[in-house]
């Protein structure tokens, strides 16, 4: 069982404009020429901000044109948010707040021995990493700058860097950069 932030992310380093959007992302390729299915099926349970999930619920037209389904996951999935936040019917879906420690212990059990999936945002996966749960970080690089914009992870990581393990070509749009996390006195 692993912990990971899957996501993508610009170019220069940012998952969504300053305003939230994902525009970007689409005209890049389809999901079946990325690995997010092999990926999912391994997915036991979801954590993800109050952004990506409202982005989610906000946007389910193009979320079931790529998925086939307005809500995509059957996994349990946990939002981080300090507000009330509309549920999905028949949705496993938990409002959360606070430290990711106690959440995290939620989430192994409910995932079995499948991996956690940090959805996003960079924030939330930043937190993820500060408590030392965050294993690896899979980044789909796209062909397009944004200039600004929500950053991918939005933490210093220098010493020790993160563990290179693979590149592959996905599509004509991505790259895919799989790394590992170190564990060095964290948490």
């Amino acid at each position: 069982m692993k912990t990971q932030y899957y996501t993508a992310t610009s170019l220069d380093g940012f998952i969504a404009t300053e305003d939230d959007s994902l525009d970007w992302l689409f005209p890049l390729g389809d999901v079946s020429e990325t690995g997010y299915s092999s990926f999912i099926a391994e997915v036991g349970a979801l954590a993800m901000g109050s952004v990506t999930y409202e982005w989610v619920l906000g946007h389910g037209d193009e979320v079931a044109a790529s998925t086939g389904s307005r809500w995509p996951y059957t996994q349990p999935t946990w939002v981080f948010s300090s507000r009330s936040l509309p549920l999905v019917e028949g949705a496993d879906i938990r409002i959360v707040q606070g430290d990711v420690r106690p959440v995290h212990a939620e989430m192994r059990n409910a995932a079995g021995s499948k991996n956690i999936w940090v959805a996003g945002g960079g924030e939330v996966a930043g937190q993820f990493y500060d408590a030392g749960l965050l294993d690896e970080i899979i980044v789909q690089v796209g062909s397009v700058t944004l200039g600004r914009g929500k950053q991918l992870f939005p933490r210093r990581v220098t010493s020790p860097p993160l563990r290179l393990v693979s590149v592959s070509q996905m599509g004509s749009g991505f790259a895919e950069l799989r790394y590992e996390v170190p564990r060095v006195g964290v948490g």
